[in-house]
């Protein structure tokens, strides 16, 4: 073989890079024999880049290949590298532990993270001090005089941390590369053991010390080269000269120390970069701060703007959903063109977004990320029973599993579709009476009430329901063993059903199961190395280790369009690239903050700065902007605020708007034209066909009479919103209870009812000690809290409100039974109209018979009492109540005479409120309503929705149904009449 060609080589941003390496490779052994190639060791930077570098030989034709290889494989297969490596796993664990045992000496400086969250990020940067370079003795140069005690305290970790980790014979990938790389240089350097076959490295940035030192020695090889990806050849050598000085966030920063000691990089191949116009103005964008100087010196000597922005588009959505459709009719006009498209999204949410607005057409295309086992089937699954751990099981926890497509598959006794049956069956009976953390006794009473195949499937989970509760307290520390095994065991159980077989069920069968039970054994296999972990970490510790893994089943993916990653822009081959999700924070992702090394510290131990990842993702920005096609997206708001552009993206669109000369603003103009364009579609697609009319007002009138008896606490509710009364009188529709019940003010109420009711019940008199009622007061409390309240800061927050006003309570009530003693206590109660055959009904909290035979009508309120205005205009409960008492509608009191109206509040200050009342003001209100119901029982009036809210914030339960939106309050409500009269 001929003497090889040693140097520095590179190819511009844009081109196909995989493709043209080979084409150059070929083009260089033009002439040699056909086994030439086959010496020929080439070191890749990843793995996608040798499979896209075999898929560009493949497409030349039969040939031999050459070697290829991985360049963080250093030595792999030769005696450099003797030795097994330590699993990253283990490695993480070990540190885990070392966490763990300093965190329990000094649990202040734990700052809010999990235990395994700190191992990963120790993990990250011990790797990154191995692949620098840097031993513990690098720790040892920062000087921490002027840092606080945060970073003094996490340095003197550091430094156990670092001589457990850095010192000894290399076990680590990182150490190991670094070691070889180190060994290489040396020897090569003395002109010792050189190789004798040509050695290439290609696609690297030499981002890392490790590589970039290989990198320099191959390069220096006489039968040696490397070539780079995204050359910017536009840049002039004083830029170059103040990139070395400083700017890490540059694109080209990594490529600085190669250019400064190996000199300018030759051109790998003669193909041209697809837009060399366009590569300059990117080129002179991204400059390293301060620029304006450079813009305004170069600027006017750029191409005409209007060219070099020819095929490029600027997609500016409002928000990201706008974004994800833009882009899903991007690609779908590319499929039906027969052109491949490439999307590169930083973001996952958005690539979510995407795939769902194409599968509109049913089009998938090809995620190089695949979906990464937490969001599959069965990491759900494992990730939702981890959660249970050290956590009350509430309803919507239990139904999450019982609900999930996992869950009781391998039974023969009952099918997944009855188990679906049954939990829908059992999440109506729990939002309906609870109880908020079901029990196993509540299931099996609940089985009881049905049929055979309730039964079976209710034990079963009553079951299931008695081993997660029997870890509901289990918060302190435990191997990890031992919170695997109790994971896979109910998971097991779960997926199994009554008496089934877990092997049968769908949890291990396809490869997500296989993938999510291979991390499974993963972490057994090395949970001995760990420490004893929480509940709450060792969730964390698995969601951790399952992103590592991604599901990529073969599927019916569109053979044109391709979803990739920015680090994959190296290896683009489609001349249509999209650009997506520009904003801060999005690409460039925004960085995560170092809790072990301020950036001051992390420059004095010679490590790189966090600026680095910038300019990693800026250059992936350079390479993928180069394509033939270019297409811009982001969205201008996001769930939270406005979003600020991408600072490339930002720098770019500056630059263009200051070049008038260069027809800057003209081209800027196109490409945000181009993108309305898009934007335009995606309306219009979201826009109906045919228009739909808004609704009106409603104002059902349904057949008389629409019922025959209704609560008193309905006729305000009749008065305010009758719509209300409609939709759950007469069609009988009742708003479900959340799935995760709150000690909201509801449950307060009816707390407080029920107290005050256990107070009556112990017949408490005039002559009671108030000391004695009081204790008996707070003792009921107690015990009702306990009873009723299952939520212990809740308990505790209402019973010291209870406590505040308790003396005034005890007060007020022993001056009631001064007055009359209580005969009627949440008993019901009706009066029957006879003239329109309807029915009141009634359950009064509260009324006395005073000593002078007349009935005191009370009510207790949790919150602020009605006041007269309000009882006047709608607020009718207690006023009728009287009247109702008067008419003997309560049969433990009969005809009565009525004293007065009076509401006891059981919140703020505890005092009884004494309310307007006379004779003709209750005759006037019982004749207002026998009109009122009159009218709506003979049809007369419909029921008009929000006919007098309170507020216009007002919120019903059935406003969705009334259509409230379409119309407004000031919109006219005109009765129809609804439903069959017949």
């Amino acid at each position: 073989m001929t003497r090889w060609e040693n140097g520095l080589f590179a190819l511009p941003p844009g081109v196909d890079f995989a493709n043209e390496f080979v084409a150059g490779l070929l083009d260089r052994l033009a002439g040699h024999k056909p086994e030439d190639i086959a010496r020929i060791t080439i070191y890749a930077n990843s793995g996608r880049t040798l499979t896209a570098m075999k898929q560009a030989f493949d497409q030349r034709g039969p040939l031999l290949l050459p070697q290829l290889r991985v360049v963080t494989d250093l030595g792999a297969g030769s005696a450099r590298n003797a030795g097994p490596l330590s699993a990253p796993l283990a490695r993480r664990l070990e540190l885990a532990k070392l966490i763990s045992g300093f965190l329990a000496r000094r649990p202040d400086l734990a700052a809010g993270h999990s235990v395994p969250a700190l191992a990963r990020s120790l993990t990250d940067l011990m790797t990154e001090m191995q692949t620098e370079g840097c031993g513990p003795e690098a720790l040892e140069q920062i000087d921490t005089g002027d840092h606080a005690r945060h970073w003094q305290n996490a340095l003197e970790f550091l430094r156990i941390a670092s001589g457990f980790f850095l010192r000894g014979d290399p076990l680590d990938r990182a150490s190991r590369q670094r070691a070889i790389a180190e060994q290489l240089v040396s020897e090569w350097g003395d002109g010792h053991n050189l190789p004798a076959d040509p050695i290439i490295v290609a696609g690297s940035t030499g981002s890392h010390g490790a590589t970039r030192m290989f990198m320099q020695a191959v390069a220096a090889l006489p039968n040696g080269a490397v070539v780079l990806p995204g050359f910017d050849h536009d840049q002039p050598a004083s830029v170059w000269q103040g990139i070395l000085s400083g700017a890490d966030d540059h694109p080209q920063a990594r490529y600085a120390p190669l250019v400064q000691s190996l000199g300018m990089p030759r051109a790998w191949s003669a193909q041209p970069a697809p837009a060399p116009d366009r590569n300059a103005l990117v080129s002179l964008a991204l400059r390293p701060a301060p620029v304006t100087d450079q813009w305004i010196a170069e600027g006017p000597h750029l191409p005409d703007l209007l060219d070099a922005t020819r095929d490029v588009t600027l997609i500016e959505a409002d928000q990201p959903g706008q974004e994800a459709e833009a882009i899903a009719l991007v690609m779908r006009d590319a499929a039906q063109r027969q052109q491949p498209v490439t999307l590169i999204a930083a973001d996952s949410g958005l690539i979510r977004r995407v795939n769902a607005a194409l599968d509109r057409w049913q089009l998938r295309p090809d995620d190089s990320a695949g979906r990464p086992l937490p969001l599959t089937a069965p990491g759900l699954f494992l990730r939702q029973i981890a959660e249970l751990f050290g956590q009350p099981l509430t309803i919507d926890r239990l139904l999450i599993l019982l609900k999930h497509p996992l869950t009781a598959t391998g039974s023969d006794r009952i099918d997944s579709r009855d188990a679906r049956k049954q939990a829908r069956d059992l999440e109506l009976r729990l939002r309906a009476k609870g109880p908020s953390f079901p029990t196993a006794d509540t299931l099996l009473d609940w089985g009881d009430k049905g049929d055979e195949t309730r039964k079976i499937w209710a034990g079963w989970v009553a079951a299931i329901i008695s081993r997660i509760k029997s870890h509901e307290h289990d918060t302190c520390p435990r191997p990890i063993s031992d919170r695997l095994a109790d994971l896979v065991l109910i998971a097991r159980d779960l997926a199994a059903g009554p008496d089934g077989d877990h092997e049968a069920s769908e949890l291990w069968r396809r490869k997500p199961g296989q993938l999510a039970r291979s991390c499974l054994e993963h972490l057994r296999e090395h949970a001995a190395t760990g420490p004893d972990l929480g509940p709450g970490d060792f969730a964390t510790l698995l969601l951790g280790e399952m992103q590592e893994l991604s599901d990529r089943t073969e599927a019916d993916y569109h053979p044109l369009l391709k979803i990739r990653g920015p680090r994959e822009a190296r290896i683009l081959s489609d001349d249509l690239v999209i650009l997506s999700g520009l904003n801060e924070g999005g690409w460039p992702r925004a960085l995560t903050p170092d809790p072990w090394l301020s950036r001051q510290m992390r420059g004095q131990a010679g490590l790189t700065l966090p600026e680095r990842l910038i300019g990693l993702a800026a250059h992936d920005f350079q390479q993928a902007i180069g394509a033939k096609q270019v297409i811009l997206t982001r969205a201008k708001r996001n769930a939270e605020a406005e979003t600020i552009p991408s600072r490339w993206l930002n720098r770019l669109t500056n630059l263009m708007a200051g070049l008038p000369e260069r027809h800057g603003p003209e081209a800027l103009g196109q490409m945000r034209e181009k993108g309305k364009h898009w934007l335009a579609m995606a309306e219009r697609l979201a826009r109906p066909d045919h228009g739909v009319a808004p609704a009106l007002r409603p104002s059902p009138i349904p057949p008389a009479p629409p019922f025959d008896e209704l609560p008193v606490t309905d006729i305000s509710l009749l008065i305010r919103d009758p719509y209300a009364v409609y939709a759950k009188r007469v069609l009988k529709l009742r708003p479900l209870n959340p799935l995760r019940p709150e000690p909201d003010p509801a449950l307060r109420g009816q707390t407080l009812h029920r107290i005050v009711e256990e107070l009556l019940k112990s017949k408490p008199t005039a002559e009671t000690p108030p000391d004695k009622l009081k204790g008996d007061f707070l003792d009921i409390t107690a015990r009702v809290l306990e009873q009723d309240v299952p939520w212990p800061s809740a308990r505790a927050f209402w019973q010291a409100r209870i406590a505040r006003i308790a003396d005034q309570i005890v007060s007020d009530e022993i001056e009631r039974l001064a007055q009359g003693q209580p005969h009627i206590v949440e008993a019901r109660g009706a009066v029957t109209t006879p003239a329109m055959d309807f029915k009141l009904t009634a359950k009064p909290d509260r009324i006395d018979l005073q000593n002078d035979g007349q009935a005191m009508i009370y009510d207790y309120k949790s919150g602020t009492p009605p006041t007269d205005a309000q009882i006047e205009h709608f607020d009718k409960q207690l006023i009728l109540e009287a009247a109702m008492a008067r008419r003997g509608g309560f049969s433990d009191l009969g005809p009565v005479d009525v004293a007065g109206i009076r509401y006891i509040q059981l919140g703020g200050d505890g005092k009884t409120h004494e309310r307007s009342y006379s004779f003709q003001f209750e005759t006037e209100n019982w004749e207002g309503f026998l009109r009122l119901i009159a009218a709506y029982l003979r049809g007369e009036a419909g029921f008009t929705s929000m006919r007098a809210p309170t507020k216009t914030s007002y919120a019903g339960d059935y406003d969705h149904l009334a259509r409230l939106g379409e119309w407004s309050l000031a919109d006219p409500a005109i009765p129809e009449k609804v439903g069959d009269d017949e």
